[in-house]
């Protein structure tokens, strides 16, 4: 379903329904054109409602207009909004738009607020009471924290030598899957699992991975984006094999799936059969979880090489057979990091509310110089994505690109 799909009148609005209440609840069930539609009825008729001025600013958000979204916010507050209501809309308005240092100044905001509130007294729990906001360290140990998705983790890990070179020790507490690349991560003295451990632990400063661009303050142009920052062991490099110089079709990995929490990030795989209609590919399975087992159950749009018969949960299985790849498609799921971690050429299929990472209206990324990025034009388009795609391989067999 489109956005405009969900679309009503002023007649069709129930009555004595509150407007905003019902706004929000079109959000809820993605259909922001219509949200949006609603806030602006309620401002007509009351502008200073500060609950509304917020409404919109969330379905502009939605509609990746983020300077729109921003200005209605900055009028919520205006209204009489708490600033702290509508402090994670403004942090990605401005993350969408490259403006770094003003997503880190809304930060500081909140924090300065919690402080004043006595948000770190000694019965919160540990994770709230040393979050670091990039003071100095003191030659103190720190704790990081991996609690997002592998792909979050992945991105950050670039942040972990900044970080030893202002700390005593850096100890990672990850998921198991990712030990082993952690272990070639430069940055790292101890790695443990979550959970591990942590009723009272000896560290002085405990931070999560994905709050270090924060702590460093980053901007666009001082991203750590050196590549590769991540690398796979010999053993398992040799365990994929070795590249022949001979073979010359060109060796595609591919991803369709992402998790079961935002499924517009997944595509069905039927979607790639044009990929599979342009000469001179060996297309490569990079598929994790269900969707492996949804693919084996049905005639699979792409005939993929013969591969491993089954995956390890260890990611650098995943690592190792990307490094023989010339290229590798994906939606936005771990995979993209991961190649992108790697130095590895790989095009990233974004739907259209795409995540504050890869901003708007960008074909490349500043976190990753390898990596393209191929985005929805509406909600739900994905034949125009992989059209794109299929032009760009032509055009790469070519040797055009």
């Amino acid at each position: 379903m489109t956005a405009d799909a969900c679309f009503i009148t002023d007649a069709e609005m129930p009555a004595g329904i509150d407007e905003v209440v019902a706004g929000r609840g079109l959000l809820a069930q993605a259909c922001p054109v219509a949200a949006l539609h609603c806030f602006d009825r309620v401002l007509t008729r009351s502008p200073g409602l500060a609950a509304a001025h917020a409404g919109r600013g969330q379905a502009l958000l939605a509609l990746r207009r983020p300077r729109e979204a921003l200005a209605s916010f900055d009028a919520a507050i205006r209204s009489g909004a708490d600033p702290e209501s509508v402090a994670q809309g403004r942090w990605v308005g401005a993350m969408l738009l490259g403006a770094y240092a003003t997503a880190w100044t809304v930060c500081d905001e909140v924090l300065a607020r919690r402080r004043r509130e006595d948000f770190n007294r000694r019965d919160q729990p540990f994770h709230l009471r040393h979050v670091w906001d990039g003071s100095s360290l003191d030659g103190r140990d720190v704790l990081v924290r991996c609690y997002h998705g592998l792909g979050d983790t992945i991105q950050f890990l670039r942040y972990l030598p900044m970080l030893r070179r202002r700390a005593a020790s850096v100890t990672v507490q990850a998921v198991p899957a990712l030990h082993g690349l952690l272990c070639r991560a430069p940055g790292i003295d101890r790695i443990v699992p979550l959970g591990y451990g942590l009723s009272d632990p000896p560290y002085g400063i405990d931070i999560e991975i994905m709050e270090l661009p924060y702590a460093f303050r980053t901007t666009l142009d001082t991203i750590p984006s050196r590549l590769p920052y991540l690398h796979v062991g010999p053993c398992r490099r040799a365990a994929t094999g070795q590249r022949s110089r001979a073979e010359l079709r060109l060796k595609v990995g591919l991803a369709w799936a992402a998790g079961d929490w935002d499924p517009r990030r997944s595509i069905p795989l039927t979607a790639f059969a044009p990929l599979a209609s342009i000469p001179g590919i060996t297309f490569v399975n990079l598929q994790r979880g269900p969707a492996v087992a949804a693919m084996a159950k049905a005639r699979p749009a792409v005939p993929f090489a013969d591969g491993p018969a089954s995956w390890s949960d260890d990611i650098e299985d995943t690592a190792a057979i990307i490094l023989t790849l010339d290229l590798v498609i994906t939606v936005d799921t771990m995979v993209a990091h991961l190649a992108g971690a790697l130095g590895r050429p790989v095009w990233t299929l974004l739907h259209f509310a795409a995540d504050w990472r890869w901003m708007i209206d960008r074909r490349d990324s500043p976190w990753y110089p390898t990596m393209r990025l191929f985005r929805q034009p509406a909600p739900g388009a994905w034949v125009p994505v992989i059209a794109a795609v299929a032009d760009q391989l032509r055009a790469q067999q070519a040797g055009t690109t």
